[in-house]
């Protein structure tokens, strides 16, 4: 019976210690076994933004070059590509790969992807999200592989294997995303909803260094030492919310995943090969949302929904400015899906009544001026 989640160490991106780990961590799964001469594998990486591999961002291209090695020994034609925050086109994109060091990948048998259609998806499955937009060259493909990393994240505490699928929506439509599902459940369901249909094969992890504090993009790395691998992006999650201090309840996209019976209820119930408490980060700097409280308010009655509306107004945590670090070039406001900030001698103002808590200018912000700010009534809690 194959493990839900493999979890082996890899000690750095060394070219010959990431193709050994690669093929340790699929071994348990069967390998690569599945992969057939001629098929289409299209390799969903995380490619945030403009971000050197050693300020682990994003998926690291050793990992990947060794990924593409593989599969290519086995006949397969791999195409590696994502839709980071910005335009969806050539001349952004291929700006995004140099900067991320994903030429690489050319070298290396594989191809980056030069598709930047879009196409609109109908999902009449989904819970919250039937109908999308997405980017089209994940059609072609006879298998996705998710290779994500692990961060943490404003909105969803964390980022890896299920959150890595929201790439999947073209870079300028995102902020509409977030405008349509403010609330971190339903932005939560919308991912699961993605996952349900375009249902990779096999989600990777690339632990190897993380990223701790102000994540995803302005945090800083942190050492694990680890790459993790299985079948399911949720089940992969629910392993990795753990090693980083995170419980089930402080990540939406796991609640999310629960509800519709896709995880268990603790990780304790997943079958792991290898030995998660070796690689456990107990003092990792995470981003505490307060997300736990989020589901209990979460009924259908009139009291469920107005206990669940107060329980975000007092609780939900808000962006902040750290204006010693500001640059004034207003990539916040321009990124900003509920355009609830303006910029006023330079420096961004938050309209705090059109601020849907989305996180985006925290998220891209390039001098990391914006963290995530905690209610005093979600602090006071905490003691």
């Amino acid at each position: 019976m194959r493990p839900d989640v493999v979890i082996v160490p890899c000690a750095d991106y060394g070219r010959e210690e990431t193709r050994a780990a690669l093929e340790r961590v699929l071994a348990p799964l069967g390998g690569l076994d599945w992969v057939r001469p001629g098929m289409k594998i299209a390799v969903k990486a995380n490619l945030l933004t403009f971000a050197k591999p050693e300020k682990a961002a994003t998926t690291h291209p050793a990992l990947l070059c060794s990924l593409v090695e593989l599969l290519s020994a086995r006949g397969a034609d791999v195409v590696v590509g994502d839709s980071p925050g910005g335009l969806f086109n050539a001349a952004f994109v291929g700006r995004v790969y140099a900067a991320t060091g994903m030429r690489a990948v050319e070298a290396a048998g594989g191809r980056l992807n030069q598709d930047f259609t879009e196409r609109t998806a109908q999902f009449p499955q989904g819970r919250v999200c039937r109908q999308f937009r997405y980017t089209a060259w994940l059609d072609g493909a006879d298998a996705v592989i998710d290779f994500c990393k692990l961060k943490t994240h404003g909105m969803m505490a964390m980022t890896c294997g299920a959150k890595n699928m929201f790439g999947a929506i073209p870079g300028t439509v995102k902020p509409e995303y977030h405008f349509r599902y403010p609330d971190p459940r339903d932005f939560a369901r919308m991912i699961v909803d993605l996952n349900e249909y375009f249902k990779p094969r096999l989600t990777i992890v690339d632990a190897v260094e993380c990223m701790e504090g102000n994540g995803p993009s302005g945090g800083t790395p942190r050492h694990m030492g680890a790459l993790l691998a299985g079948e399911s992006a949720h089940k992969v999650d629910l392993l990795c919310a753990g090693l980083i201090g995170l419980r089930r309840e402080e990540v939406p996209t796991l609640e999310a995943a629960l509800e519709r019976g896709l995880i268990p209820a603790s990780a304790s119930e997943l079958t792991v090969e290898g030995d998660p408490a070796a690689f456990a980060l107990p003092d990792f700097r995470r981003i505490v949302t307060g997300n736990s409280h989020l589901f209990q308010g979460n009924g259908t009655s009139l009291p469920g929904r107005v206990k669940g509306a107060v329980m975000n107004w007092a609780l939900a945590q808000r962006p902040q400015l750290k204006p010693e670090q500001c640059v004034g070039c207003g990539e916040c406001r321009d990124v900003c899906p509920a355009k609830a900030i303006t910029m006023v001698d330079k420096k961004p103002r938050i309209d705090r009544k059109k601020c849907i808590r989305c996180f985006c200018c925290q998220e891209f912000c390039p001098k990391s001026a914006l963290k995530v700010r905690r209610t005093a009534i979600a602090r006071l809690l905490d003691h």
